[in-house]
């Protein structure tokens, strides 16, 4: 028998991996995208303990930095930490009562997601359903609320799988009208499109980093109404010995002890009771992408991701490409472009990652397969990325038998920043 090397101190054992080397990328898929550069500089910060005064002022400072970044009063402005998905949970876990009657409007992948999560928060779910690459208009989602009398209308807004943006102005008063919790899922979309909370009446918002905001996915951004605020409150569930007591006695608490939003209130409030320890470097992360959006102007950084989507669709069209979906409600941040006849897909987007170092997206369902899709966000809403990007992609259309003008990508695109 062959005597096992890790028992011989003496051993060398296996070799050990170098230190992290990632090979140059530029992201301009759906997300994640390539992060700015000082929110990666902001991850390298030193740590600090969870109560050091620095901690907790940088906490309240990224608060009042993400109460600019929705357009909100939201007291209740906070961070969960996890991916975007994390954030999603959290809300609905401790918005939903079992039993309640959620409405979800699906119009791409990631309303099924919504609605998954609030089966497993044990609601009588219903969905309504619009062919992908459209949204709904207001009629149809208000006729359905007339119908189902939900509790809570969860919808998303940008749907990255589709590349809609659904219109959300008028949905708030349709919910107050009716007494119905409006959420929605804003991962794909804050940062880059048009986002109201206050002004559109939304009761809950989610969010991630690794879009618009241009940092790395780990950290989510949510906020909550006042009404919502009292919703989760009613349904906290007290750590014993830990936590002071509050309403021990309520009968429908949150299931989840990590999303209990009650807790996660507390320890962001000004009591900073003790629930997690906080993921100091995604915190310093999440600061710096917010405080870049206010630096910039909130409108601005809206302004440049319309201005870059606008070159890239111009752009894709330049080389003769198909674009999908409703083109009056795509999200500014990302577009869909049908791959042309006998070009293998994924064959193609290798390609543009190992020759060119750049990534764009497959997609899912009914489109896997069908379409391409491009992303200018963050960081990577800007000329230069999206002139690259186009370059590259026309080298690669030749490569597998396309024909396509020569320079017509780069050329429209240039041509729509020109016009700016």
């Amino acid at each position: 028998m062959t005597p096992d090397p890790r028992a011989d101190p003496a051993s060398p054992g296996p070799a050990l991996p170098g230190p992290i080397d990632p090979p140059a990328r530029l992201l301009m898929g759906p997300g994640p995208i390539s992060a700015y550069p000082s929110v990666l500089r902001a991850m390298s910060a030193p740590l600090v303990g969870q109560y050091d005064p620095f901690m907790t002022a940088t906490m309240t400072e990224t608060q009042a930095l993400y109460r600019g970044v929705w357009a909100t009063r939201n007291e209740a402005t906070l961070l969960v930490d996890g991916t975007s998905r994390a954030g999603i949970e959290a809300a609905m876990v401790s918005l939903i009562r079992p039993g309640d009657r959620v409405l979800v409007p699906v119009f791409g992948r990631f309303g099924h997601l919504l609605a998954e999560i609030a089966e497993r928060a044990m609601a009588q779910v219903h969905t309504i359903e619009t062919a992908w690459g459209q949204v709904f208009p207001v009629s149809a989602i208000e006729e359905a609320i007339v119908r189902v009398r939900p509790a809570l209308l969860a919808l998303v807004q940008g749907d990255t799988s589709t590349t809609m943006n659904q219109p959300l102005d008028e949905i708030g008063a349709v919910c107050e009208k009716h007494g119905v919790l409006f959420y929605t899922d804003a991962t794909a979309s804050l940062g880059g499109n048009d986002f109201e909370a206050d002004a559109w009446g939304v009761d809950a918002a989610t969010a991630g980093l690794q879009k618009c905001l241009g940092g790395p996915s780990g950290s989510s951004p949510l906020t909550l109404s006042d009404r919502a605020v009292e919703v989760v409150q009613a349904r906290k569930k007290v750590e014993a010995g830990i936590r002071e007591p509050d309403d021990p006695s309520a009968p429908d608490f949150v299931r989840s002890n990590y999303f209990d939003l009650g807790m996660i209130l507390d320890y962001w409030g000004p009591r900073r009771l003790n629930h997690h320890t906080e993921a100091t470097s995604m915190l310093y992360a999440a600061r710096e992408c917010a405080r870049l959006i206010l630096l910039e102007g909130r409108q601005a950084v809206i302004a440049r991701h319309r201005l870059a989507g606008d070159a890239m669709l111009a752009g894709v069209r330049g080389l003769g490409l198909a674009v999908f979906g409703d083109l009056a409600h795509r999200m500014s941040n990302v577009v869909a472009v049908e791959i042309p006849d006998g070009v293998p897909g994924d064959a193609a987007r290798a390609a543009l990652l190992n020759d060119f170092g750049i990534e764009i997206g497959t997609s899912f369902g009914p489109l896997h397969g069908r379409v391409w899709r491009i992303g200018t966000m963050g960081y990577n809403a800007r000329k230069d990325a999206v002139l690259t990007t186009l370059a590259a992609l026309e080298a690669v259309l030749r490569r597998f038998g396309v024909s396509v003008a020569a320079g017509g990508g780069v050329e429209a695109a240039a041509d729509v920043y020109a016009g700016a």
